[in-house]
């Protein structure tokens, strides 16, 4: 049986990123990761038809056996929220037109399975996943969130053994059951 390769997106519709690892037991192994960036001067169908091929490509070129996904947040501003779960739209379409298994986490999730509370700082996720993937340098901050999102699949997603958070709540950045 081979090692589960998986590809995590930080979808954003100027910058998404991905991050692909591979699971070999209890070790996770960095595969790449990278940003896929869309022109703020090309049309949103323009720039939805960049993130949908920069993700194809990337599929492409690393053959991830399944994916996860950050989920959307709402945002202050309705008009963010829109555009970035169009942004996801546009992730999620390339994910399921490859034909990948995908799993979607919410920011919480990920920030607890990464770095052990939900409330962490970004800089708290990037130093995380330096550590968890033994890396020499850090990743971006969206790299770093894709990579984060892979993990958290890795540590208990769907197919992997199921995080399940039915009939748990938040307290402090923390689920409780």
């Amino acid at each position: 049986m081979t090692a589960p390769r998986i590809l995590g997106i930080d979808p954003g519709l100027r910058v998404t990123g991905f991050g692909v690892i591979e699971k070999h037991g209890n070790q996770l192994l960095y595969v790449a990761s990278g940003c896929i960036k869309s022109n703020d001067k090309q049309s949103l169908p323009e720039r939805i038809k960049t993130l949908f091929a920069g993700i194809s490509e990337v599929i492409a070129t690393y053959q991830p056996d399944q994916a996860a996904v950050e989920k959307v947040f709402v945002n202050v501003n309705p008009q963010s929220t829109l555009l970035l779960g169009q942004a996801r739209g546009a992730a999620l379409s390339a994910l399921v037109h490859a034909g990948l298994p995908v799993a979607e986490y919410t920011a919480l999730q990920v920030k607890q399975a990464v770095v052990g509370h939900g409330k962490a700082a970004k800089e708290q996720v990037q130093d995380m996943v330096v550590r968890l993937l033994n890396l020499s340098g850090s990743p971006t901050a969206d790299a770093a969130d894709a990579l984060a999102c892979a993990i958290c699949h890795a540590h208990g997603g769907q197919g992997l053994g199921a995080l399940a958070t039915a009939g748990y709540r938040v307290k402090g950045g923390r689920l409780i059951g």
